[in-house]
């Protein structure tokens, strides 16, 4: 266990870097916004839930993030605004931290669609939940299911211009 957590350590460490401005820090706020059941424009930062802090110096850490609908899944947003088509520099950076357990070395499985209709893209980060760059082709409300270690969940991100 505690193998696991030194890693998911070493995972959030290696997402702070220096991928984009850092969005400042503001008070938790329970807004409709803050889950997945919106697409709306604005992420606001908020304290990230208490299973998703590993790694973080701060015990209360602000970031802009989207919880999954069933709860299993964070996409803590380190590009943000997420940019479509992406940035020369910046990049669409996302930790994605699980709250289920996981297998080592299983994928987390991206289906994405367009204002959830449309051909899906897929994506796949390696590792599972951890630190990604994911673009996808067009500005809009991306709905995305998400697969990992026997896992689904769902959640939408918009992506600007």
């Amino acid at each position: 266990m505690r193998r696991i957590a030194a890693a998911a350590a070493l995972l959030l460490l290696a997402a702070c870097d220096s991928a984009g401005p850092a969005a400042p820090a503001v008070v938790e706020s329970p807004a409709p916004s803050a889950t997945a059941a919106s697409c709306a424009a604005g992420v606001p930062s908020r304290v990230l839930p208490e299973w998703a802090r590993t790694g973080f110096s701060d015990p209360n850490p602000a970031m802009p993030y989207v919880l999954g609908d069933r709860g299993d899944i964070v996409a803590i947003v380190f590009g943000y605004p997420l940019r479509a088509p992406s940035q020369p520099d910046r990049s669409n950076k996302i930790l994605w931290v699980s709250r289920v357990s996981q297998e080592p070395a299983s994928p987390l499985v991206i289906d994405a669609r367009l204002d959830g209709g449309g051909d899906p893209v897929t994506r796949e980060v390696s590792g599972g939940a951890g630190p990604s760059i994911v673009d996808l082709p067009a500005a809009g409300c991306w709905h995305l299911q998400l697969t990992w270690s026997g896992h689904t969940d769902t959640l939408r991100l918009t992506y600007e211009r």
